[in-house]
């Protein structure tokens, strides 16, 4: 029997969510909200990666041992971190994990979320899975109008491979028991068509729940410009990167005396917000609660308007992952620079701005964003290009909607509505 009833325990159909980084963890959520309106099944969670605090906001129960690694999820940006974490538990996590997946199996179906890692726990399940690939899109080699200029030993395999996706990720795709794929954008898409894997183009959950909440009360001004800053959400990267951000707020105040800024401070509620201020403080701005003043200058910063944030610019200063595409996809411009990491490296810039393109100017150094809003703001068919490439990239809002309706009728789970 080739549905998931027959992976039922009892009279209840079971299906255990992996997923391996907060950002993964939200997307999943999302899509397990849409899929309990739909369907009536039992559904646990094992964040491979992190203590999945998304999850437990949401009430789906945890299943097996989860674990903060020292690396926080990113040895993939810097071989370093293998040891730390190797050494802070990992392969005793790893080993207790992949048994309760096994054990979870038996009666249940799997639905992996990120990259190799869950979906080779879930080929490795022995039941039904489906996957929704986060971590690869074929802009990371190319776009419509041809290849990127790479060379790199990994981008020559790549364009040997055919795809983004290299053969292991296409054979677990294109396995009989994995019964839908879900890619992040339609380019990536088409390409993994291509081969026995059944890929569909839904969209991409990132973009789904964005919704303007109106929490920030802003006295309307067509003159102002208004710039969010995205330091990122893991300690202590994220503070290390708000130094070099308020370097290119600085830049930016000289570099338009006479035209009111509103820098708009989307921060993580991972991060305090003590360290933040005082280096306001420190740079000359006078501070009222969360509300800094230099100039013609505003900073105002917020943990609980992120969707107001990403609305009310107009241009962001970036040194985050999912946040600053979740902007971009809004169609708006975006500038980096890189950190010191361990996420935001050089290598993770680089690897974003050719993701999106030409809505993300990557420059070296925080003292040449000026120049960067400047020739932005200059040229209205820009503008209009960067509008219409954000839109292409991240797609339309609805994919975990769309996701969890293809996972009903791939995995024939029973509609509430019948």
């Amino acid at each position: 029997m080739d549905s998931l009833s027959a992976f039922s325990l009892g009279s209840k159909i079971k299906l255990l969510c992996l997923s391996n980084g907060h950002g993964e963890d939200v997307i999943a959520v999302r899509i397990l909200q849409e899929l309990q309106q739909l369907t009536s099944i039992d559904i646990a969670a094992l964040p491979i990666v992190g203590e999945g605090h998304a999850y437990s906001q949401l009430s789906i129960p945890i299943v097996g041992a989860v674990q903060t690694m020292p690396s926080g999820g990113f040895i993939y940006m810097d071989g370093r971190q293998v040891l730390r974490d190797l050494q802070g538990g990992l392969l005793k996590l790893t080993l207790s994990q992949i048994q309760v997946v096994r054990n979870w199996a038996k009666g249940g179906a799997i639905l992996a979320v990120g990259d190799i890692v869950p979906l080779l726990f879930a080929w490795a399940s022995g039941a039904n899975y489906a996957f929704v690939g986060t971590a690869k899109s074929e802009y990371y080699r190319r776009d419509e109008s041809g290849w990127h200029q790479r060379r790199s030993l990994l981008s020559r395999l790549e364009n040997l491979s055919g795809s983004v996706y290299h053969p292991l990720d296409r054979y677990l795709m294109s396995h009989p028991r994995c019964k839908a794929v879900f890619p992040r954008d339609t380019l990536t898409t088409k390409t993994l068509q291509k081969w026995a894997i059944p890929a569909f183009d839904l969209g991409n959950p990132m973009m789904d729940g964005l919704e303007a909440h109106n929490l920030l009360k802003l006295e309307p001004d067509p003159q102002r410009l208004t710039i969010l800053l995205l330091p990122g959400s893991r300690p202590p990267e994220a503070y290390e990167n708000w130094q070099k951000i308020l370097v290119a707020v600085t830049e930016l105040i000289a570099a338009f005396p006479t035209r009111s800024l509103l820098f708009l401070a989307a921060i993580a509620p991972t991060l305090t917000l003590e360290p933040l201020c005082q280096s306001l403080v420190d740079a000359g701005f006078s501070q009222e609660d969360l509300t800094f003043q230099q100039k013609n200058a505003l900073i105002i910063l917020t943990q609980n308007a992120y969707n107001d944030c990403l609305h009310q610019a107009d241009l962001a200063i970036a040194m985050a992952g999912t946040a600053t595409e979740q902007f971009i996809g809004l169609g708006k411009p975006a500038i980096a620079f890189p950190g010191n990491g361990p996420q935001y490296t050089y290598a993770f810039a680089e690897a974003q701005s050719r993701h999106l393109g030409s809505s993300l100017t990557l420059v070296e150094h925080p003292k040449q964003v000026a120049d960067a809003v400047r020739s932005i703001l200059q040229d209205p068919t820009r503008l209009q290009q960067i509008a219409e490439n954000g839109y292409q990239r991240m797609g339309e809002p609805g994919a975990a909607h769309r996701i969890a309706q293809c996972l009903v009728q791939q995995f024939n789970y029973p509609n509430k509505e019948s």
